[in-house]
């Protein structure tokens, strides 16, 4: 079982790391995927009350109350929730006051994927290009389409915000090789497969299974986990974020149509709503994780 070192002490990660499932972890890797996660628990050292939270594996776990007295400690943390649940996106600008109404506007799964996203980025200057860019227009895409995807519009937003998690990883894990990729190959679908060439499997993978091991539920699991397959509805919630994301900032970018990403879900007019919504509130997202 791998575990996640808070304040000295293991902290055991949910019961489908043990036994075989753990043994096959990435099994087409051609890194060792465990030394890599593990390689969270020297970045947990420097953010102690994010690996707190993490470590929390249901909502039940902490209430909200609970909760802001362990979010409390880290103030770099307790101001991107306070600035997020006074964000235009939740639409209480300067009506949030308290820690623990913040926490509750948000929600468990927000905190614990900021804190996530906290736990990978302490140190700026070892982030992929445009991390923070593509993350937050990411988090706002899959926001967006949940509704017509079947999924909740919160969760979305945590998955977005979470899918490079794994690039993240894979840049502290091999820095100069990951930024001659990330170089190279500037479109999601040709990254992913120059990942897969290079490290066996691509970033999203590595981020499923980074969730997977600290006990995300399933179905924000499932868009990441099943990213590449074509048929899976689950995985053209991501897949249409990611779509989104290239025609507002890559640069030269060839439209995908969006029906064929989403398993015909989305069409190309529901887009239109969606690409000015992430435009409009995509900076404002980045200064709140930034921050």
């Amino acid at each position: 079982m791998n575990a996640l070192l808070v304040d000295g002490a293991e902290h055991p990660e949910v019961d489908e790391a043990d036994g075989p499932a753990a043994d096959v972890l990435l099994p087409e890797a051609t890194f060792d995927p465990h030394e890599v996660l593990a390689s969270i628990d020297s970045m947990a050292a420097q953010r102690p009350v994010a690996a707190q939270i993490v470590a929390l594996t249901h909502a039940d776990d902490a209430g909200a109350k609970e909760l802001a007295r362990l979010l409390a400690a880290d103030v770099a943390l307790t101001g991107r929730v306070f600035k997020l649940a006074n964000s235009a996106y939740y639409g209480l600008s300067g009506r949030v006051s308290s820690l623990q109404f913040a926490v509750t506007v948000v929600g468990f799964s927000t905190v614990r994927s900021m804190a996530s996203v906290a736990l990978t980025s302490t140190d700026q200057t070892n982030l992929p290009p445009e991390h923070w860019t593509t993350s937050t227009h990411l988090a706002l895409a899959a926001s967006a389409l949940a509704p017509r995807m079947g999924h909740r519009a919160a969760d979305a937003l945590c998955v977005g915000l979470l899918a490079q998690l794994g690039a993240a990883l894979l840049h502290h894990h091999d820095p100069e090789g990951y930024g001659e990729l990330t170089t190279e190959h500037t479109a999601a679908a040709a990254r992913r497969a120059a990942e897969v060439e290079r490290y066996g499997v691509h970033a999203v993978e590595l981020t499923a299974a980074a969730m997977r091991q600290w006990g995300f539920p399933a179905a924000m699991i499932s868009p990441l986990a099943q990213l590449q397959d074509d048929t899976s509805v689950d995985g053209g919630l991501l897949r249409g974020a990611f779509e989104v994301t290239e025609r507002l900032t890559a640069k030269g970018h060839r439209p995908v149509p969006i029906h064929r990403l989403t398993c015909e879900r989305i069409r190309e007019v529901d887009v239109v709503p969606v690409l000015t919504h992430v435009r409009t509130e995509a900076a404002d997202l980045r200064r709140v994780l930034q921050s």
